[in-house]
This record gives structure tokens, sequence and C-alpha cells, in this order.
């Protein structure tokens, strides 16, 4: 009795392994990211937010096979034009021209970043690296993500805690 007891007690333990390891790509919170603890006097710290005010925000929900659908990110791009100015006056950015900032998304939507306030900053051109550089470690994290390469939880912690290491990992940027 004893004996199939442990047998089954073992069982279950691997088929518990198998699933947590086959499971589509597991979620973040929040919380893992960070807390929003300020919204005024937030400081860019060179081609970074300020973490106090952009601690990064994702839909927990989201899968990465979900990520990877194609035009997931246009399905759920939503930021108002009154939010964008919350974000700049958040910064201190009174005016700039054309090109010089985009409201960007910390963790970018092809990762599952959300469209929340704390997931925006005021990402500037230059000095480089900026939004363009950005933008195509973003793309390159979806690709690993999505070729299976490493999790969307391992993609959003490299995007959020300092996207710029991530573009010198990977020398084809």
């Amino acid at each position: 009795m004893i004996r199939k007891l442990t047998y089954l007690l073992l069982v279950i333990a691997f088929v518990f392994v198998i699933w947590a390891w086959l499971r589509p790509y597991s979620k973040i919170s929040s919380q893992v990211l960070g807390t929003r603890v300020k919204t005024v006097g937030c400081l860019a710290r060179g081609a970074l937010p300020d973490p106090d005010c952009t601690p990064g925000t994702v839909f927990p929900e989201v899968t990465g096979e979900e990520v990877c659908t194609k035009g997931y990110s246009a399905s759920v791009r939503n930021v108002p034009e009154s939010v964008k100015k919350q974000v700049y006056a958040e910064y201190g950015i009174t005016s700039h021209f054309s090109g010089e900032y985009e409201v960007d998304h910390l963790i970018s939507l092809e990762l599952g970043g959300s469209n929340d306030i704390g997931n925006l900053w005021p990402e500037a051109a230059e000095p480089r690296p900026g939004f363009h550089e950005k933008d195509q470690v973003e793309n390159f994290l979806h690709k690993q993500v999505c070729d299976g390469k490493i999790t969307l939880d391992r993609a959003r912690y490299q995007i959020s805690h300092d996207w710029t290491a991530v573009r010198l990992i990977d020398s084809n940027l």
C-alpha cells in the first residue's frame, strides 16, 4: 500500500512538473515590475525612464502565444492624447518639436505591455540610444519570444530593467 501511494505521489509530482514546464508562457504581475510612487518631478536616467514614475505595467493575462499573433499590438494600442500630455507634464516637458520625443511603452505592446500611464514615458530620439534603437530591441525581444528562445517574462524583465543592455548582447542590432 505504501509503495502504491509513493508511486502515485511521484506520478502526480511528475505530471505537475511537466505541466508547469509545458504550459504557455507564464504571466507577470505589476508587483514584480514595481510600484508607481511618483507623478511629478519625473526624471529620465539617460535612455531609461524614472522607475518611480514608469515602473512598467503589463496586461497580466496575455500569453506569449497571444503577443505572437499578427495584429496583436495594433488591437490593444490605445493611448489617448490626454494621457500623452499627462506623461509629458509628469516628466516636466512643456514643449517639444515633432520627432524629438515619443510617448513610449517601457514594456512594449508586442511584449504584452499595457497602455497604463505607469508603462509610459517621453522617450527622446537623441542622444542615442533613443526611441529608434529601443524599437529595434523591442522587435528583437518579440522575435526571441515568438521563436521560443526566451520566455515572455524574461523579455519583459530585460526591457523594463535596462533595455540598453539587451542591445549590447545582440551584435546584429
